[in-house]
Order: C-alpha cells, then sequence, then structure tokens
C-alpha cells in the first residue's frame, strides 16, 4: 500500500484495552524487567526489600492514574504527555514536554538496539555457534520493527500479545515453582528487608521497571471509544506491571534467601544471569534455555514497542508544526509514515556511530541511552502530573480526591523519583563516564530551547503557536462535549 501524501490521520477504533495494554506491557518487557531491573534493585538497593520497592513504586503511580484517568476522559491526542501538559501547564510548557519526550523514546529505541544486538549476538552465537556483531543484529531488529510499524498500529498489538504472553508464562512457571518448593517469604516485607541497604535507590530502579506505561496516552486517537479505553488500559496497565515484576522479585529473593539476596545478586550482577541461574536450579537447562530465547523476543518487543512510541511523538509534533509537516504523513492504514522512517534512521545512524567508534554496547551505548532516556521519561511523567492538579484546579473542579488529592501526591512520588534519579544518574546510565554524566544537560538545552523557541513562534508565527492548543482541541472538543470517541480526521 503506497503512502498518501495528503493523508496526516492515523486509524482510528483499531485498538481496544487489551491491544494498548499489549503495546505498553510489551515496551515495559517483563523478562526483561527482571533479568535487568530487579537484580539491579536486589543488588544496588534494599536487597531482599526490593519487592516491597516494586509494589511502593505501584501505588505511587496508582495515585498519578487516578487524575489521569480523569485527564483522558476529556483528552484523546496522540500527543500523549505533551498535550496533557499544553493543557496545564500552557503552549510552551508543553512544547518542553514535548521537545523532552522526543529526544527520551529516540534515545530509548537506539539503547534497545545496543541492547537487542549484544544478546542476540551472545546468546545465539552460544547456542548455535554462529557468531554475527551485534551492530548487524541490531539493525536487523530495527528493520523488521519498522516493517511491523508500517503494516498498522493493530498488527502490532497482536504481534506484542503474543510475545508478552509466552514470557510471562515463563515467569509465572518460575514463580509456582518457587512457591511449591521454598515458598514465598513474607520477611521481605518486614522492615529489615524493606530499609536494608537503600530503599531510596531501590524505588528509584523500581521505577524505571515501569517506563511505557504512560504510552496508553499516545493511543488515545488510535483506541476504540478512547475516553474509556485509556483510562482502563492505564489503570490495567499499572496493577499488571506491579504485579509481575513485584511478585517475580519476590520469587527471586525467596529462591536467594532474603537476607542473602543481595550479596547473590552483586555476585551475578556482571553476567546479568542471576534471573537464568535461578531457573537451571529451579526448571532444569532446557527451561533455561527457553528463557533465553524469550528474552531475544522480549527485547525485540520492547523496540517495537518504543519504535511505535517514539514515531508517535514524532507525528505529533510534525503535525503540530513544531517539527518538520512532513513527519505527520500517514499511510493509507493509518501508520505514520515520515515519522516511523525518520525514528528508524535516527536509531540507525547513532548506534551505528557506536559501532564504527568501536565501542561495547553493553558498557558505553545501553548505559548512555537507557539512562537518558529513564531521566527523560521520569521527568515527562512528573510533568503530566503537575499538569492535571494545574488544569483541575483552574476548572474548580469539586472532586478533590481524582483531580488534586490523589494526583498530587502522585506527583510528589514522582517528583521525588526525578530528584533520585538526576542525584544518582550515574546508577541509572550504569556508568561514570563524564561524556554520559553529562547526558542530562540535554535536558536542559531542551527546556532553555523550549522556552526561546516558544516566545519565537508566540511572536513571529502566531498561528503555529496556537496550534500547539488547537490541535489538541480539535482532536477532542467533540468527544468531551457529547461523551463519545473524536470523529477521526476533525
Amino acid at each position: 500500500m503506497s503512502d498518501n501524501p495528503t493523508n496526516t490521520t492515523l486509524k482510528s477504533n483499531s485498538l481496544g484495552v487489551f491491544g494498548i495494554v499489549f503495546l505498553v506491557l510489551a515496551a515495559v518487557a517483563p523478562l526483561t524487567g527482571i533479568v535487568v531491573v530487579a537484580s539491579l534493585a536486589i543488588a544496588l538497593g534494599n536487597g531482599g526489600g526490593a519487592p516491597a520497592s516494586f509494589f511502593i513504586v505501584a501505588v505511587i503511580l496508582l495515585l498519578f492514574a487516578v487524575g489521569y484517568a480523569q485527564m483522558s476522559k476529556q483528552l484523546a491526542n496522540a500527543g500523549g504527555f505533551y498535550a496533557f501538559v499544553v493543557k496545564g501547564l500552557g503552549r510552551t510548557g508543553g512544547l518542553i514536554a514535548g521537545l523532552i519526550a522526543t529526544l527520551g523514546y529516540n534515545f530509548f529505541v537506539v539503547g534497545t538496539i545496543g541492547t537487542s544486538g549484544f544478546f542476540m549476538q551472545t546468546i545465539i552465537a552460544q547456542l548455535t555457534g554462529f557468531d554475527l556483531h551485534w551492530y548487524v543484529w541490531g539493525l536487523l531488529s530495527i528493520a523488521v520493527c519498522f516493517v511491523m510499524a508500517r503494516r498498522g498500529v493493530d498488527f502490532s498489538s497482536k504481534v506484542l500479545g503474543v510475545s508478552l504472553v509466552l514470557e510471562t508464562l515463563m515467569l509465572v512457571v518460575f514463580d509456582i515453582s518457587v512457591l511449591i518448593r521454598t515458598g514465598f517469604d513474607f520477611s521481605a516485607f518486614g522492615p529489615a528487608a524493606v530499609f536494608s541497604g537503600s530503599l531510596p535507590i531501590g524505588l528509584l530502579l523500581a521505577a524505571t521497571g515501569f517506563l511505557g506505561f504512560e504510552a496508553t496516552a499516545l493511543f488515545s486517537e488510535e483506541a476504540r471509544r478512547p475516553l474509556k479505553t485509556i483510562p482502563r488500559a492505564t489503570y490495567t496497565a499499572i496493577i499488571a506491571i506491579g504485579v509481575i515484576l513485584g511478585v517475580t522479585t519476590w520469587a527471586v529473593v525467596s529462591a536467594t534467601g532474603v537476607a542473602q539476596a543481595q550479596k547473590a545478586s552483586l555476585k551475578h550482577l556482571d553476567a546479568g544471569d542471576l534471573l537464568f541461574s535461578l531457573i537451571h536450579e529451579y526448571l532444569g537447562e532446557p527451561m533455561m534455555i527457553i528463557a533465553e530465547i524469550l528474552l531475544l523476543v522480549s527485547l525485540f518487543a520492547a523496540m517495537l514497542a518504543f519504535h511505535n512510541s517514539a514515531t508517535r511523538y514524532l507525528y505529533s509534533m510534525g503535525r503540530a508544526r513544531i517539527l518538520p509537516h512532513g513527519l505527520a504523513r500517514t499511510r493509507g492504514n493509518g501508520a505514520p509514515a515520515v515519522a516511523g522512517l525518520v525514528q528508524a534512521l535516527f536509531g540507525a545512524i547513532i548506534a551505528g556511530l557506536f559501532a564504527l567508534a568501536g565501542l561495547s554496547p553493553i558498557a558505553t551505548l545501553v548505559p548512555a541511552m537507557l539512562g537518558f532516556g529513564t531521566l527523560a521519561v521520569l521527568i515527562l511523567q512528573a510533568l503530566a502530573a503537575l499538569s492535571i492538579v494545574v488544569w483541575f484546579r483552574r476548572q474548580r473542579d469539586p472532586r478533590w480526591w481524582s483531580t488534586f488529592i490523589a494526583p498530587g501526591l502522585g506527583f510528589l512520588g514522582l517528583l521525588s523519583i526525578v530528584l533520585l534519579a538526576v542525584f544518582n544518574f550515574n546508577i541509572v546510565a550504569g556508568s561514570d563516564n563524564i561524556f554520559i554524566l553529562m547526558l542530562p544537560l540535554l535536558l536542559v538545552l531542551a527546556i532553555v530551547g523550549g522556552i526561546v523557541y516558544g516566545a519565537y513562534l508566540k511572536r513571529s508565527k502566531p498561528v503555529v503557536y496556537d496550534a500547539l492548543a488547537t490541535d489538541i482541541e480539535k482532536f477532542n472538543v467533540h468527544a468531551a462535549e457529547v461523551g463519545k470517541d473524536p470523529v477521526p480526521g476533525l
């Protein structure tokens, strides 16, 4: 199907609640989350108390989601949290949020190219003896992601759904095996465990395991009955992530022993094989091999999900003419055409520069890109939470719990996590390299650049400046007034 150069409309009514949840949970990549995030939270955070960290973060995000759900019932726009910030903090605030989101998600895709390429090279060479350079594997992966994304978001959701079910089943089987053979140790939730090691670092690392849940808003224009679907998908995604990561981390620390969990995780930290060693012990070598293969599937699914998210930020910024308007072109099936190509090329080129320099992906590319992307998305979440509170206070909404207290507490929790991320960026990025530690300065440039660019647009291009808000309104006013889905193509 050829691209239609005049079409800038996404395909409406493509996704239901579970389709969006699949897209979101695939970005979270539960198996990868346990292999990487949970292991780090146990090793560098609060050890055997790490399961509590995941549940605490889930509670913070659910508080935020209370206000997010109310806002989502009034707002359907592919700009995601950028659209939320425009409504709450104004056009310039939204412009800053859009730039931060675009940077963060695009850097995330670069990181997934390095992660996927590294593990594909390592695991495939280990299983078959066929050794191909990591960048070739990463390039093949992003190329396949691009092709799949062009088939449409509904196709992506089906592929990601299969991946999600398989990797979650593996974790469930492991959890059950630990429950039967060892039992779950409730001392993991006792004060001695929860406050052991560093609880703040444990919370920070646990929060990185939830990154991607905010993408529910990005697919609102493509959702069926979005004003109901998006809130439901958001609650479902946060609860599912919290249960999967929290319970499986509980199984891991129960298997190692709560008191010994931190020591055991530190021992396996360099190899990153804590979960695989436990699967080998509890389920045998064949299941461990299957888990390694599913890790590759999980990593690819995360890449596809983040590619879809990054593409929609580029699309929405192009549609609002913040970035070149050509980015808003869509194919006949509603998939972003130019934005998808630009996103895939950006990821391939940046990863390629690291490869040409002969740098290790897992030591340089991955920590730099994923660390920066993590910080950017955390800031985006905090800005959205603040915007929700401000918007509803301006409207003098009488529902204090759902529009002020709950989202306000969520904002304070997210702000605390952002500050932890800023002051512990070396842990978030997994590196002490001075160039990597300077990456947060890009966010400062995005803030300054957003303010300057916003002032320029307001003075010299008032039509474009006004469009920062009117682009949102034209996709949403009808839905807010009559309680139905936005009319496609308005």
